[in-house]
């Protein structure tokens, strides 16, 4: 298989595309088979990226740090994002939403992966009740929502305080 990163004409969309051949590219694109995935258009081609280089099989990958990972329930919740820079409008909205989140986040407690556990237990009055946030699996969140319990997802990641710097 080969990685092309292919750019539509129409919008200036950038996304890859996997081929089992470079001849099969260029055979389904004069079929029209390739297409933008983000506006629909047909007029497609190949965009200008680095190559990619293996290592030989005899070197050792260089040692390079752990990233963070992204929690399962969230991976789902990503999108592709364009190329582009973000219209004035949108990055506005972004800030004003994350301004408004870190002012009711001052509010709320960071309770961590036992989200869910205290949420219910405020819920049913085994606790009182408070402002809390925290990290929960998808699971977790539907058996709250199943059960009635009022929860709601932050629009903006938020870091715990340990790893804070």
């Amino acid at each position: 298989m080969i990685v092309f990163d292919l750019e539509c004409r129409a919008g200036g969309h950038r996304f890859e595309g996997w081929f089992a051949s470079s001849d099969d590219f260029a055979n389904q694109q004069v079929r029209g088979l390739v297409t933008c995935p983000t506006c629909g258009a047909p007029e497609v081609d190949k965009a200008l990226s680095a190559p990619r280089l293996a290592r030989k099989g005899n070197q050792l990958p260089a040692e390079t740090p752990k990233a963070r990972a992204v929690p399962a329930d969230m991976a789902a919740l990503t999108q592709p994002v364009t190329s582009g820079p973000l219209p004035p409008e949108a990055a506005a909205m972004l800030k004003a939403i994350a301004t408004v989140q870190a002012e009711m986040l001052k509010a709320s407690t960071w309770v961590g992966e036992s989200f869910a556990d205290d949420a219910r237990a405020m819920h049913y009055g085994e606790k009182d009740p408070a402002l809390i946030h925290g990290r929960a699996s998808q699971a977790e969140v539907q058996g709250l929502i199943e059960e009635g319990v009022p929860v709601a997802p932050v629009l903006v990641p938020v870091v715990p305080p340990s790893e804070v710097n």
